[in-house]
């Protein structure tokens, strides 16, 4: 059901009887001894009584009383009044009108012979927009007074809404959650509904004793109940107003079939026309058609006339790999028939691709035979195309990618299926022909890398709570090491690393480990090898780093894409591996940031002259370090594009000695950033010189790489975006807050609407704004300035002319300390004349 439908049952439609629960009665009831009232009272003659109360409900239609009223048992234990009672009245639902009211009055018996009147209040069963109330509701009583069971009523339970504070606010959606229509969210809700407890309590010591409410479950259906009157015309008789007034018609058959359509749907696809269709071709106009609609991506739907015609020629497209996921989307599963004749002619297709079997795996085939057959063709994939059991690196990963998932309270249950499943299955592999290790010992080794990150979260803690600066953390990191944590220096026997399965580690070099800098305190640590070498990770706690981890698998992806036609852009998708829902272990690349570098050497190209001088080459530099540093920075500004990688900065852009430039820090993906006014890539005019500036050759073949990596990735858009289609459901942050927007967003990123060459004028258009953006700039500057935190900061333009008429416009950044000024000039037009940071900006 599409989220725009709203489906609903008729009043006149249900034969059951009226039935709610009376709960409870809260508040405290008045203690006085008047001639009308006959409370829990004392006087100076009597002992205290204690309150023997019952509720009494009617139900009146149109303000006359209908059947019997309906008694509580008494209650009398303790301080609070619990019934907890289930109420069915003689009515039924079908009986109801648009004014049916249920009055309900408090009585207490413990004063004698004469029943004693505490309160009433009525409430209406219909809401104004029709629609049957549902789920608990609190009725404010009217002390003294029966329940009014008139139109209108003289004692509403509803609270007047100049009345309503925070808590009867908070009370509506807790009566939302209940019904289900807030999404659960358990930790969350276990600290919302103890903040509840302590607003109530402060409204309760705000507001005294002055109000006693009783609350009343109604109860629930699957679907809504709309007020309908029984053989009436549908649309209710309203008076015609002068006014423009909106008016509410509810449609019966929204969502449902249009019988006519229907009828010619089952026509056109009536099976006895196989025989026909069989041997239809498509006509040059329809051939064009659908060769459109195979184009489509993933997740765009198919109109009617377009699931008709695939229908159609659907023996003709047999031969069109591509064609078998756009079919299968045209079938109506819910015939018998029609879905037999679709796993059939599945079977006989010819034979799809891997991406396209991502796609079947998607929620929107929900049929079994669809889904084996997905299966079975990833089961022909390589394993470093699909990433099996007895590659110990790939179980390696899948056991890590469960057990992270392991605490998901919505999906536990079918991840520790799997883990178990995983676990069985392992340890049943016999030993290989070659030496190789037997299921049990695989498993064992994988269980010791459990061991090991346990190990490493305690020596974290142990680490962040000395006091002093980061070189103390190091000395006590290293004490650590070389003292009580002496056997992780060396192993008692080899483990495998969590990030590469074929690097055997044998213990932690504490001389070589360190911390980093930096308010989460990650560790650096270098661990020995059985070779005799040495391999540097990074261990992480305090960030949910599995949003790095599918980028980085991203980015691996993209790399054999390009490769793949021959396009080598010198990426560097290092390993990360999720241990936890907020830990995690990184590769560690020797590297250093271009904010560092261009601190300490001015430029790029100063730097890369360190390690690759060369008098005879360009700039000073071998060309083959040129070409490298070229390569990369096309290649992660065509990736960082399209996934919509936010918040970059010189710091998180990181440069190797041979020239590979690389990103780290995927906070921010699918087009969400920080900073305002984000430009499409991150390309700083540090980066354009160390090229030979914008009009060099070097330049140009910049931009042409670009162009080129585009072009390759937007052919296989299909997989990349049933990738991020499949991972919709999970709870990596930048896709879970809106999966169908983010999904959308990355569509939009592959411009699928252009050719080629259209694509690469689009793309150089990109290229030249984010080199000429101006914001930017100004942000990064500020970032680089060393000063303290700001708490305010004012960005304003001298001039807000055209650029033709303000060929050098000054902007001024200042801070509320007069004496703190900076200027920058900028050339090409700016589109937002002032605006105002009212953040602090620091390094």
């Amino acid at each position: 059901m599409s989220s725009n439908e709203f489906r609903f049952f008729l009043s006149c439609d249900i034969n059951l009887p009226v039935t709610f629960r009376v709960e409870k009665l809260e508040g405290t009831l008045p203690s006085t001894n008047s001639p009308t009232d006959c409370f829990t009272g004392i006087d100076s003659t009597t002992e205290e009584r204690k309150a023997e109360l019952y509720v009494e409900c009617a139900l009146y239609i149109d303000g006359a009383p209908f059947g019997l009223p309906t008694k509580t048992r008494l209650e009398s234990a303790g301080p609070l009044h619990c019934w907890n009672e289930l109420i069915t009245l003689s009515a039924k639902y079908r009986d109801l009108t648009a004014h049916s009211q249920l009055a309900l009055t408090v009585w207490d018996v413990s004063c004698g012979k004469d029943d004693g009147l505490i309160g009433g209040a009525t409430i209406l069963l219909f809401n104004n927009k029709m629609q049957l109330k549902t789920g608990k509701q609190k009725l404010r009583l009217w002390l003294g007074k029966q329940a009014d069971g008139s139109y209108p009523t003289t004692t509403p339970g509803k609270v007047p809404r100049h009345e309503r504070g925070e808590l009867q606010h908070l009370e509506k959606l807790a009566n939302k959650y209940e019904r289900g229509q807030i999404q659960p969210v358990d930790w969350l809700d276990r600290l919302t509904f103890k903040a509840m407890e302590k607003i109530k309590e402060r409204e309760s010591l705000k507001n005294g004793s002055s109000h006693l409410y009783l609350v009343v479950d109604f109860c629930s259906f699957e679907r809504r109940v709309v007020f309908q009157e029984a053989g009436a015309n549908f649309l209710l008789s309203s008076p015609i107003a002068s006014s423009n007034e909106l008016v509410i018609v509810w449609d019966p058959e929204v969502g449902k079939i249009n019988p006519s359509e229907h009828k010619q749907l089952k026509l056109a696809r009536s099976l006895s026309r196989g025989i026909i269709d069989r041997d239809l071709k498509p006509s040059s106009n329809e051939r064009k058609i659908i060769q459109r609609i195979l184009k489509y991506p993933p997740t765009r739907a198919l109109s009617g006339d377009e699931r008709q015609l695939l229908w159609k020629f659907r023996f003709s497209l047999m031969s069109e790999k591509r064609a078998l996921t756009k079919f299968l989307r045209c079938v109506e599963w819910s015939d018998v028939q029609e879905a037999k004749q679709a796993i059939e002619l599945m079977g006989k297709w010819e034979t799809i691709d891997v991406c396209d079997a991502l796609e079947l795996l998607s929620p929107l085939f929900e049929s079994e035979e669809v889904r084996a057959y997905a299966v079975s063709v990833l089961e022909r994939a390589d394993d470093e195309e699909l990433q099996s059991l007895r590659n110990i690196e790939l179980a390696s990963f899948l056991r890590w990618y469960v057990a992270v998932e392991l605490h998901d309270p919505a999906y536990a249950k079918r991840f520790y299926s799997t883990y178990e499943f995983l676990e069985e299955n392992m340890i049943k592999l016999t030993a290989g022909v070659n030496g190789e290790e037997d299921g049990f010992k695989k498993w064992q080794s994988l269980v010791r890398q459990t061991e090991l990150i346990a190990q490493l979260c305690s020596i974290m803690r142990d680490v962040r709570n000395v006091r002093g600066n980061t070189q103390k953390k190091i000395e006590k990191l290293r004490q650590l090491l070389s003292g009580l944590l002496s056997e992780l220096t060396y192993f008692d026997e080899p483990i495998r690393s969590p990030l590469a399965q074929s690097v055997l580690i044998t213990g932690i070099v504490p001389s070589e480990s360190s911390i980093f800098k930096s308010a989460l305190h990650p560790l650096r640590l270098s661990f020995r090898t059985a070779n005799g070498g040495q391999c540097m990770v990074m261990f992480k706690k305090g960030d949910d780093i599995r949003q790095d981890q599918l980028v980085v698998q991203m980015v691996s992806l993209m790399d054999r894409l390009l490769k793949l036609e021959n396009l080598d852009l010198h990426l560097t998708p290092y390993k990360v591996l999720a241990t936890g829902q907020d830990e995690g272990m990184l590769e560690f690349i020797p590297s250093c940031s271009l904010a560092q570098i261009l601190s300490d050497h001015r430029s790029i190209i100063s730097y890369l002259q360190k390690f690759h001088p060369d008098e005879h080459g360009p700039f000073g530099i071998t060309a083959i370090c040129l070409e490298t540093f070229i390569k990369s920075c096309a290649g992660y500004s065509v990736i960082t594009y399209i996934l919509g990688i936010g918040d970059r900065h010189l710091d998180n852009l990181l440069l190797r000695d041979d020239g590979r430039l690389f990103h780290v820090d995927f906070g921010f993906i699918l087009g969400r950033d920080p900073k305002p006014f984000p430009p499409p890539m991150k390309l700083c005019k540090e980066m354009v010189e160390a090229m030979g500036g914008a009009e060099s050759q070097y330049y140009t073949r910049f931009k042409s790489y670009c162009c080129e990596a585009y072009n390759i990735l937007r052919k296989s858009s299909n997989l990349i975006l049933n990738l991020f289609h499949l991972m919709a459901g999970s709870n990596i942050p930048d896709i879970a807050s809106d999966p169908e927007k983010g999904i959308l967003k990355l569509q939009e990123k592959f411009r699928l609407d252009l050719d080629d060459e259209a694509c690469i004028h689009f793309f150089q258009d990109l290229i030249n704004e984010s080199v000429s953006a101006l914001f930017p700039q100004m942000v990064e500057t500020i970032h680089r300035v060393k000063f303290q935190p700001m708490q305010c900061m004012i960005i304003s333009l001298s001039s807000t002319r055209p650029a033709s008429s303000s060929p050098n416009r000054k902007v001024t950044v200042c801070e509320a300390d007069p004496n703190f000024q900076m200027h920058l000039t900028q050339t090409d037009s700016i589109t937002h004349p002032s605006a105002i940071i009212s953040k602090g900006i620091s390094n």
